[in-house]
């Protein structure tokens, strides 16, 4: 199974319009960062984790030909408002693939995006994805998907876990039973903002405390601002990086 950070970073994305900050002006690569989403790929198969508005971008940077299913972490904008940018897939392959999210996510995304998921009598193109309703472990080419629920400031959002890999975007606390769910993962991709405190996120050390508690080996931080640098990495604890877009994770599981 191999895993690509197609984006690592925040809401606004890296550099954020307007701002002329030592981040933003960077020359690292590494500090310009698409806004987050993920690609786990096994057995010829492409699944996505969430279409944020670098969709389009990432596909091709990444050289990706098909999606064959897309996994919803939440619908707040920076993580749903690219999903037009799947009609490309479409009109190469004809197929409408699976999309799984919680109910109340599907509800969202069928309110905001339905001609993405039903055609309706005056829409011009056909429908992309099928909703798929999840509420606990699914199989998913012959992987298992655990869907773990996570607290995201007032709201929640999902994070997913496959055999020894999970990943936590978006989230400013792990539920008991969902920390239950994560025990003996081994890599794990979470949410570490930035270093000062956010309601709706982990800051890096909230994040890596968090994953420390679960025992993992790699601990990846993602969704992160410009307030970061990647060359404060060195800052970090070992066993914890920050991600950066197009990171790849070649792991043990297929």
């Amino acid at each position: 199974m191999k895993i690509i950070v197609l984006g690592s970073g925040t809401s606004t994305g890296v550099p954020m319009v307007g701002c002329d900050c030592p981040v933003c002006r960077s020359a690292d690569p590494r500090d310009q960062r698409t806004r987050a989403s993920l690609l786990i790929q096994s057995g010829g198969r492409n699944i996505l984790v969430d279409t944020c508005p670098d969709l389009r971008q990432q596909m091709l940077r990444e050289q990706v030909t098909q999606v064959d299913a897309v996994l919803f972490t939440h619908a707040h904008a920076d993580h749903v408002n690219g999903i037009d940018d799947l009609r490309g897939f479409h009109f190469r392959h004809r197929s409408v693939v699976p999309a799984y999210a919680s109910p109340a996510v599907l509800e969202k995304l069928l309110g905001g995006f339905r001609y993405i998921f039903e055609r309706g009598v005056q829409d011009t193109h056909p429908p992309l994805l099928q909703p798929v309703s999840i509420d606990g472990l699914f199989e998913l080419f012959g992987l298992s998907v655990v869907p773990i629920k996570l607290v995201h400031g007032p709201g929640f959002s999902c994070g997913y876990r496959i055999g020894s890999f999970a990943y936590l975007t978006d989230c400013s606390a792990i539920p008991d039973s969902s920390l239950a769910l994560l025990q003996g993962v081994e890599t794990v991709v979470i949410d570490g903002l930035r270093w000062s405190s956010h309601p709706f996120h982990f800051n890096i050390q909230g994040a890596i405390a968090v994953a420390q508690t679960l025992g993992a080996a790699r601990i990846i931080l993602t969704h992160l601002t410009h307030e970061v640098a990647y060359a404060e990495s060195a800052q970090l604890p070992a066993g914890v990086e920050f991600a950066y877009d197009g990171l790849t994770l070649q792991l043990g599981e297929e």
